[in-house]
């Protein structure tokens, strides 16, 4: 049976840049307004939420990208796990996912059948019904997820709905991205491989229901576009935010990794990006590129009221998660992210 090999993107190494993706959503036609459309893609949330009535609505989102890892039954866990996400980053469940299927026809069909099988049981897992999918013939793998979840329209978690004050919660570690790219150059060893599958693996799910009965604020899941590109998306240009490195959850091997120039091509867009808005305090490069790293299958960043913060990151440790209070919402100023390493 033939490996899947690495493309030259993968996972959420493999999305489009934030800069360019804006730049033609902006000219894209909207069309009349539908009061019942409460989040859409001119909002930068995580999915579309669609009101059906005043106490339902439909949340749905879709994902899928070329493999980052060489075992088809681990990609497509972590491709399902990581489209799932999207729903609980909004505050919903998982109902429906529809498969999204990209394969060369000469391909082993073995090989299809363990990543579908990988993402079937991450939507058993999260509870919801596979009802189908489509597939078409293509060049190199992909492999995702049409989700549909449902949430009662007054309790949605907005990315941007953040005060001045709320503690900020990062529930699973970073730099998947770069020990990934590590491993596709054969320099990551099997521990750090297995821990960061080990985390992409692990479905949103757990973590959004510890967060009921709290008052949450915003909430977003740190993709593609790195901790500090989905912070700032997070800030909506109204609020800034200091962050604690030393509170920040993270691969130790991503940072021996960093220093070593294993980095993703995505990594340097979200510093293009996002580097503008964010003064660094006595913080490594190396530590620097952990945060504009792209997650896959990232955890959930969550602002809610500093009284309630323990409560909620007691319940998050006790599931065994890497969560931390890594930082605060502030008033808007000068400087919009600010992130204090070690003096």
């Amino acid at each position: 049976m033939e490996p899947i090999q690495f493309c030259t993107g993968g996972g959420c190494t493999a999305k489009l840049g934030a800069g360019v993706l804006e730049r033609v959503l902006n000219r894209l036609p909207k069309g009349p307004a539908d009061e019942n459309l409460l989040v859409g893609y001119d909002s930068k949330d995580d999915a579309a939420v669609y009101r059906l009535r005043d106490d339902l609505a439909f949340v749905q989102t879709l994902d899928f990208f070329p493999p980052m890892v060489e075992d088809p039954y681990l990609f497509g866990q972590i491709a399902a796990a990581n489209a799932l996400s999207d729903i609980y980053a909004m505050g919903g469940v998982v109902k429906t996912a529809l498969n999204i299927v990209c394969s060369p026809e000469s391909m082993d069909l073995n090989i299809l059948g363990q990543i579908m099988q990988g993402g079937a049981e991450k939507v058993i897992e999260a509870g919801g019904v596979l009802a189908g999918g489509h597939s078409i013939a293509d060049s190199g793998v992909k492999y995702g997820l049409s989700v549909t979840g449902v949430v009662d329209p007054r309790k949605i978690y907005p990315n941007n709905g953040g005060r001045a004050g709320d503690k900020l919660i990062l529930t699973k570690a970073l730099g998947v991205g770069i020990i990934c790219t590590a491993g596709r150059v054969g320099e990551a060893s099997p521990q750090a491989m297995e821990a960061a599958v080990k985390s992409m693996t692990t479905l949103n799910k757990y973590a959004a229901e510890a967060c009921q009965g709290h008052t949450i604020h915003a909430c977003t899941d740190v993709t593609g576009f790195s901790f500090l590109g989905h912070l700032h998306e997070m800030l909506d240009g109204r609020l800034s935010a200091r962050v604690k490195l030393a509170e920040v959850p993270y691969f130790p091997e991503a940072v021996d990794y960093a220093n070593e120039f294993l980095l993703t091509a995505a990594g340097q867009r979200n510093r293009n990006h996002v580097g503008p808005f964010v003064r660094f305090e006595n913080v490594p490069f190396a530590m620097e590129e952990v945060l504009f790293d792209p997650q896959t299958s990232g955890g959930l960043l969550i602002a809610l009221p500093p009284e309630e913060a323990p409560a909620l990151l007691d319940k998050l440790q006790g599931l065994g998660l890497p969560a931390r209070i890594v930082g605060e919402l502030l008033e808007k100023q000068e400087d919009e992210i600010t992130v204090e390493g070690q003096a």
